[in-house]
């Protein structure tokens, strides 16, 4: 349930409405938008009184909340979240945001040179797997402790805050300590026990959509970080499994829209991940970025033929360059910037 109060509501009429819910079991969270605001509750509010709250002093109208997400809900949350990732450096809002990197970190020199070309070229931040979810256990599986290591002398070098992969709880406490962003994958979006440890640090989290999740279960991962205490959640479509083999997925970018309409959080692409080919990144970017997402996350590699990890999907520094010029264009046309 949400108590919509009116817009000249005094903050005595506020506090009664909030005892008043309190009074029926529930905690109570205050919303306040740029011109709404609104008090949710929280638990169970089977016992709270419609019609009695309707009528307090200062309340605008009160409606049930039917989805299983609260935190994430625009009904409880009405306006955008923007996220800080690093010093001047936001998802959401206006300006777009464009995470671009290799798959994996390979060594200092290639990590590093990469991040200069990318912000050269006007990305807002730097992405490289350090830890690295492989289908087979014998494919390189990242290069750990030391990968952080060189993703950090990039940042160092470019100012360029850092996108990493965590595999396990264990790792957590290294990437509280050296990480910008903590990224959360596909195959994790529904590790329960991991969501609820990231839900307790105040790291900005970007989770990625499950390979065969809905929409909803999605969200409710994202209600577990939420409901942990972090509020700083970036939600990432990068594809789901379809019957179609051509594609590595299928990129739903439906997926934006239908997000966007029911949840707060800031939406970003990953195309390199969705298609799996390299000469699909570009149109699959722009057409993201038309569809209303608010960045992207690409793959760049400066040597894809010889990758260690997903250099099919993987474009040079020199296509990612003319990617941005084309991403500028068609932000324009939607009133958005990068």
């Amino acid at each position: 349930m949400v108590v919509i109060l009116k817009q000249n509501f005094t903050l005595e009429q506020m506090e009664e409405a909030v005892r008043s819910m309190e009074a029926g079991g529930v905690k109570v969270m205050v919303s306040r938008g740029s011109e709404t605001t609104i008090l949710g509750a929280e638990g169970d509010a089977s016992r709270l009184d419609e019609e009695f709250l309707s009528q307090l002093p200062g309340v605008e109208r009160v409606m049930r909340v039917s989805e299983p997400f609260k935190k994430a809900n625009r009904k409880f949350h009405p306006d955008d979240s923007v996220i800080e990732i690093g010093p001047g450096v936001r998802v959401g809002g206006q300006k777009l945001a464009v995470i671009a990197g290799p798959c994996s970190v390979e060594s200092q020199e290639q990590i590093t040179g990469v991040a200069r070309d990318v912000k050269t070229a006007g990305a807002s931040a730097l992405r490289g797997g350090a830890y690295k979810p492989r289908t087979s256990p014998y494919a390189f599986q990242g290069m750990g402790t030391k990968g952080i290591d060189f993703l950090m002398e990039a940042r160092e070098a470019t100012g360029l805050p850092i996108v990493t992969e965590l595999m396990s709880a264990d790792q957590l406490p290294l990437f509280e300590e050296c990480v910008d962003v903590i990224q959360i994958g596909a195959r994790n979006m529904q590790n329960f026990d991991l969501l609820k440890k990231v839900g307790r640090t105040s790291k900005p989290i970007l989770l990625k959509r499950g390979l065969s999740s809905t929409i909803e279960e999605w969200i409710m991962s994202a209600e577990y970080i939420l409901a942990g205490g972090n509020p700083n959640v970036i939600l990432c479509e990068r594809g789901i499994r379809t019957f179609e083999t051509y594609t590595r997925n299928t990129l739903d970018l439906s997926a934006v829209l239908a997000v966007k309409q029911m949840c707060h959080l800031p939406v970003v692409v990953d195309p390199s991940h969705a298609c799996g080919k390299a000469w699909m990144v570009e149109r699959m970017s722009l057409a993201a970025i038309a569809a209303g997402a608010d960045g992207l996350i690409v793959e760049v590699h400066n040597d894809p033929k010889n990758a260690l990890c997903d250099g099919a999907q993987s474009i040079t520094p020199a296509q990612f360059g003319d990617l941005m010029g084309k991403v500028g264009t068609i932000a324009a046309c939607v009133g958005r910037s990068v």
